[in-house]
């Protein structure tokens, strides 16, 4: 009997997932151990908005990132939300020349949700076995020159509290050394859920399959739970970082799989 899976994606995510995972017979639940939270309404936002046309792309980290970075280009015309009457009025265009990069297809679907071209994004294909930063450097290295600009569209901590964001800075080395001038930016804050008893039963229960995309969910799995032993655990990470991390925590069973969702079905399946 194929295991329970647990998909610890943020809630926007999770949500897709699990449904996709249902349709493929998979026993899937919701468990998110990130919490999202948009910062449309922050200067900085604003800030890197007005000044777009002059960035030779702007690369957002996730699906949550395009989310709280397009909301605040909303939130700077207050005439559409102040109308009651559809139509809206129509926002700007997006500038002409500004490339959008993604590192997955996820983020890619927010792009074109949030009315961005096909044609202006740049990512690795559906089909890539990694969706990373060093994923899109490949894609797009060749168009860096220096004395360019990229803006880096990410999530910050709420104790952090940092305009610029936080996060992984492969990419912006890599850019900076190929001569880039790097920005940075936050859309949106991460959080720590904080979880009911009906949550804590869910996750200690040890038949179930972890789905991890994010070392920053085990990270939070842990604080959420310090004492206790993922020894009879089981699992599915997907990216080798990741894993890394779910070993560290203790999970007894742990597999790398490739992020593609036909990838990580097929993996959950082979711990039946």
């Amino acid at each position: 009997m194929v295991r329970p899976v647990l998909v610890t994606r943020p809630a926007r995510e999770a949500a897709t997932w699990v449904q996709a995972l249902q349709a493929q017979g998979l026993q899937a639940q919701a468990l998110p151990l990130i919490e999202i939270n948009t910062l449309p309404h922050h200067p900085a936002l604003w800030q890197a908005w007005t000044d777009v046309a002059q960035y030779q792309a702007v690369m957002l980290v996730s699906a949550n990132a395009v989310a709280g970075f397009f909301e605040a280009r909303a939130c700077m015309y207050p005439e559409r939300t102040a109308s009651s009457l559809p139509p809206l009025p129509p926002l700007p265009p997006l500038p002409l020349g500004t490339r959008f990069w993604a590192t997955g297809p996820g983020t890619v679907r927010a792009l074109l949700q949030a009315g961005v071209r096909l044609s202006d994004i740049d990512a690795p294909s559906a089909d890539a076995p990694s969706y990373d930063s060093e994923a899109l450097w490949e894609i797009v290295q060749a168009s860096v020159h220096p004395g360019c600009r990229v803006l880096i569209v990410r999530g910050t901590d709420p104790h952090q509290a940092q305009a610029e964001g936080v996060g992984r800075d492969w990419l912006t080395r890599a850019l900076q050394q190929a001569g880039a001038r790097v920005d940075t930016v936050a859309s949106y804050a991460r959080h720590c859920p904080v979880w009911g008893s009906e949550q804590l039963a869910v996750a200690q229960a040890a038949d179930a399959v972890w789905l991890f995309s994010s070392s920053e969910a085990i990270a939070n799995l842990c604080q959420l739970l310090p004492h206790h032993s993922w020894a009879a655990s089981h699992a599915v990470a997907t990216h080798p970082r990741i894993a890394q991390a779910a070993q560290k925590a203790g999970f007894g069973v742990v597999i790398t799989s490739q992020p593609a969702l036909s990838q990580v079905m097929q993996t959950i399946k082979s711990l039946a």
